[in-house]
């Protein structure tokens, strides 16, 4: 059944023995990328074909008449049978994802909003909820520029998140993010409403965006601390417009000019990967919305109530409890729910 994956994967495996790849290094990465996606699908597939043939094996006990044989057979069956379908499902996502750009790596920018000093330290609560999420995955974080305020909050962050399939689920936390309790500046104990955006990008390669040097525009300029002080004396910091677009992305975090402008690059063919993305959608359904509002309070998908110990998603109107250990990085139930209603509307919108 599965065949044509196993085929293609020792193809895959030839062609990144032969030695001459390597003069082409456009074409290297996009088999490495290939062959590595396929090889969690190879993966699934050996497991699967294991499980079915213990399920075999235990239809044949069954059928023998052995009562003793029979009874443990029997049991062992419906936990074979249900791992089997998880497998199925799994597999299928995995040969057939609903994007192009699940399996990518993902760059995550998130944004105090509304609600002034509060919103800055919720945008830092936000950021370590996912840094304990992709802990917990094996993923890897990568600081790419980040604006810290005196309070201990972010005006903003940007990082990458490295790890197989990391765009395809933390996609599902684009958008405003809006949390309810009392600031530990209220003096009066009072619930104040503040809010953070997060936008979630798909990490683009050289290969899937080209940027030409004749479409960006680089500015230098000194990199800046906590209150908008000069940190260093050396124009280290990059901003990078790109002409035909328009967008703009800046970089200070590194240590030298040429590593903020990588990373600023990073970011810039990521937005252009995601604008790309976009269009396309919106061609699919002209009802499609952008991931993120303009931060108002009543422009939310998901709101952190600490006061009734409750984390509501609003676009599938569903609730968890626990809050402390939700900001702790335990989004995975949270995740799973976004992700099969996606998948049930995707399903819906098919048929």
């Amino acid at each position: 059944m599965y065949e044509n994956i196993k085929q293609k994967f020792t193809e895959l495996e030839q062609e990144l023995s032969n030695p001459d790849l390597g003069k082409d290094k456009d074409k290297m990465i996009k088999i490495s990328q290939e062959h590595a996606g396929l090889k969690r699908a190879l993966s699934l597939i050996n497991e699967l074909e294991k499980i079915n043939a213990n399920i075999s094996q235990d239809k044949e006990i069954i059928a023998s008449g052995d009562q003793e044989l029979k009874a443990m057979a029997e049991e062992e069956l419906g936990g074979l049978e249900a791992r089997a379908e998880k497998l199925k499902e799994e597999l299928d996502e995995e040969i057939n994802p609903s994007s192009p750009n699940d399996k990518k790596n993902a760059i995550l920018e998130i944004r105090a909003g509304a609600g002034g000093d509060e919103a800055a330290l919720f945008a830092g609560d936000l950021f370590r909820m996912y840094a304990r999420y992709c802990e917990r995955q094996g993923w890897k974080m990568e600081l790419i520029d980040s604006s810290v305020l005196g309070i201990g909050g972010y005006k903003e962050i940007i990082f990458t998140v490295k790890g197989e399939g990391a765009y395809g689920l933390l996609k599902f936390e684009a958008g405003t993010h809006r949390v309810q309790r009392v600031p530990e500046t209220e003096k009066q104990g009072r619930v104040h409403t503040s809010t953070a955006t997060v936008v979630v990008l798909p990490e683009a390669e050289e290969v899937d965006i080209e940027i030409k040097a004749a479409d960006i525009r680089i500015d230098t300029f000194c990199s800046s601390g906590p209150g908008g002080q000069s940190v260093n004396t050396t124009y280290s910091a990059i901003r990078v417009l790109h002409i035909p677009t328009g967008i703009i992305v800046s970089c200070q975090d590194q240590k030298s000019q040429h590593q903020n402008k990588e990373k600023a690059l990073q970011v810039l063919r990521s937005r252009i990967l995601a604008k790309q993305e976009e269009e396309r959608m919106a061609n699919e359904s002209s009802a499609r919305k952008n991931q993120v509002g303009g931060g108002d309070r009543s422009d939310k998908i998901r709101t952190y109530n600490f006061p009734q110990d409750r984390v509501t998603d609003h676009r599938i109107n569903e609730s968890w409890h626990s809050i402390t250990r939700i900001m702790d990085g335990e989004i995975g139930e949270i995740v799973t729910s976004l992700k099969k209603a996606a998948k049930a509307e995707s399903d819906a919108a098919k048929s």
